[in-house]
C-alpha cells in the first residue's frame, strides 16, 4: 500500500520539547515507522520550517519524509499556519497527480483540510486523526485560545467530509458525535509505544535519597504543571523533577518563581528538554511519574512511563481514562490537595506501588505496542479503500462500524487497589 501521512505541523525530525512539539511528532513518526515496518512505502508530508531542510529524508527502508514549502521557510507557531494550507494543499495535489496513494492519513485539523483539498478531484480516501479538539481547547482555555476563528466549524466539515476518523481515546468519540460525524466513521485506536526503548529493563539516571516524582511534558499552562508544584507543599520527602522546555520559557519562569514562594528552590529542577533515547532512563530513576493536565487527547508519557515500569498518578480527562484508569491514580485537574493525596498514596504504599507497577506494564505491553496499533490502523486504510474500488461514493464511505477500544481493567482489593476515580 502506498500511503501518506500529512502533518503540517508535527515533523517526524523534530526535536520533543519545544511549544508546538511533542506527542503527535511521536505518533507520526512511530506510526510511519511501523508502517513501513510492514511493507509499506509510507512518505510523511510536513511544513518546511527551515530553508536547509532538504526536500526529502529518506529514514529507512519504505520510509520517506518530505518538506513541504507553504508558507516562509522558518519556524511558525501552528496557530499562524492556516493561511498558507492552500499552498501546502496545490503541492500535495501536485505530487499525488504524479503517483497517488491508495490513502492518505491527515494529522491535526489543519492537515485534514489541506489533505481533503488536495484529495477531491483525484478521488484519494482520507482518513483524518484530530490529535486534539478545538471544542475542547475552547472549553478549558477560553479567552487564552489562541486558536484561528472558526476552527471548530473547520473541524466539524472536516469529520463529516474525511471517509474515516480515528479517535484515540473513547472521551474523543462523544465529541465527535456533537460535532456531527456519524458514529460509523468513528474508530478508536490509541496512540502507540516503543516497547523496546521503554521497558523495565536498563539503566537509571542517578538520584539523591529523597523519592522523586517525575513530570515530562511541554511547559505551558494547559499542562497543569502549577497544580504538581503546589501539591509539595505537602510532601517534604520528596523532589520534583521536571522535564521539558527551556528554563527561560514562560511558564518555566513562572513555575520557578512559584516554587520559591513556597520555599521549595531545593526540591523542584526544571531540567529543560530530554533527549528521547534518555527518556527512559530519566523514568526509571523515578517513584512515580505525575500528569495532570487540564485536557488531555490521548497522553502519552503516562503509557511510556507504565511500559518502564513506573506507577502512574494523572488527571482524569481524555486518554487517561482509558490509558491509567485501573491500573494508575487518576484526580481531578487542578486539585493540589487531591494530587498531594494521591501522590502521599503511591509513595507511602509499597503494596500499592507494586499493584500499580505490574498493572501498568501488563496493560501497556497488551495494548500500546506499534506493531499492535499500525496493524489496527492498516485495516481502517483497507476498509476506506475497498469502499473506494467497490464504487461507493467517497463523500459517503465511511468504515463499518467496529470495536477497536481497549479494555478497561479492574481493581484488585483495598491496599491494592489502583484507581481513584475522579468526581467534580
Amino acid at each position: 500500500m502506498r500511503i501518506a501521512l500529512i502533518s503540517e505541523h508535527a515533523s517526524p525530525l523534530a526535536a520533543i520539547g519545544g511549544v508546538d512539539t511533542g506527542g503527535q511528532n511521536v505518533h507520526v513518526a512511530g506510526l510511519a515507522a511501523a508502517l513501513a515496518g510492514r511493507g509499506h512505502e509510507v512518505v510523511v508530508h510536513t511544513r518546511r520550517t527551515a530553508v536547509t531542510q532538504p526536500d526529502r529524508v529518506f529514514l529507512r527502508p519504505g520510509l520517506t519524509v518530505e518538506h513541504v514549502l507553504a508558507g516562509p521557510p522558518i519556524f511558525l507557531p501552528k496557530d499562524e499556519l492556516l493561511p498558507y494550507m492552500p499552498m501546502f494543499a496545490a503541492h500535495l495535489a501536485r505530487r499525488w497527480a504524479e503517483r497517488p496513494p491508495d490513502v492518505a492519513h491527515a494529522h491535526f485539523w489543519m492537515s485534514g483540510l489541506a489533505a481533503l483539498m488536495a484529495a477531491r478531484d483525484l478521488g484519494i480516501p482520507v482518513v483524518q486523526t484530530f490529535h486534539a479538539l478545538g471544542t475542547v481547547k475552547r472549553r478549558w482555555q477560553g479567552a487564552a485560545d489562541t486558536s484561528p476563528a472558526g476552527r471548530i466549524a473547520v473541524e466539524a466539515d472536516i469529520g463529516r467530509r474525511a471517509h474515516a476518523v480515528i479517535a484515540t481515546c473513547r472521551d474523543e468519540v462523544s465529541e465527535l458525535l456533537r460535532m456531527g460525524v456519524r458514529r460509523e466513521r468513528i474508530v478508536v485506536i490509541p496512540c502507540g509505544v516503543d516497547l523496546d526503548l521503554f521497558c523495565p529493563a536498563g539503566s537509571a539516571a542517578p538520584r539523591g535519597s529523597r523519592q522523586r516524582i517525575l513530570s515530562i511534558d511541554r511547559i505551558v499552562p494547559r499542562k497543569g504543571l502549577d497544580t504538581v508544584v503546589q501539591a509539595m507543599r505537602e510532601l517534604p520527602e520528596a523532589e520534583l523533577l521536571i522535564a521539558g522546555g527551556t528554563p527561560e520559557d514562560d511558564e518555566a519562569v513562572r513555575l520557578m518563581r512559584m516554587a520559591h514562594c513556597y520555599g521549595l528552590s531545593d526540591r523542584v529542577r526544571l531540567i529543560g528538554s530530554v533527549d528521547r533515547a534518555e527518556v527512559p532512563v530519566l523514568m526509571r530513576s523515578a517513584d512515580v511519574l505525575v500528569s495532570v493536565p487540564w485536557y488531555e487527547p490521548f497522553g502519552m508519557v503516562p503509557v511510556e512511563a507504565m511500559a518502564c515500569g513506573v506507577p502512574v498518578v494523572a488527571s482524569a480527562v481524555g486518554g487517561h481514562l482509558d490509558t491509567v484508569a485501573g491500573c494508575g491514580m487518576l484526580v481531578p485537574p487542578r486539585r493540589p490537595r487531591a494530587l498531594t493525596g494521591a501522590l502521599r498514596d503511591v509513595l507511602g504504599r509499597p503494596r500499592l506501588r507494586t499493584s500499580l507497577t505490574t498493572a501498568g506494564e501488563r496493560r501497556a505491553r497488551l495494548l500500546y505496542g506499534w506493531p499492535q496499533v499500525a496493524g489496527r490502523t492498516e485495516s481502517v486504510y483497507l476498509d476506506v479503500i475497498t469502499e473506494r474500488r467497490d464504487g461507493v461514493p467517497l463523500r459517503e464511505a465511511g468504515p463499518r462500524p467496529r470495536t477497536t477500544e481497549p479494555a478497561r481493567t479492574g481493581g484488585a482489593g483495598r491496599e491494592d487497589e489502583p484507581e481513584r476515580q475522579a468526581h467534580g
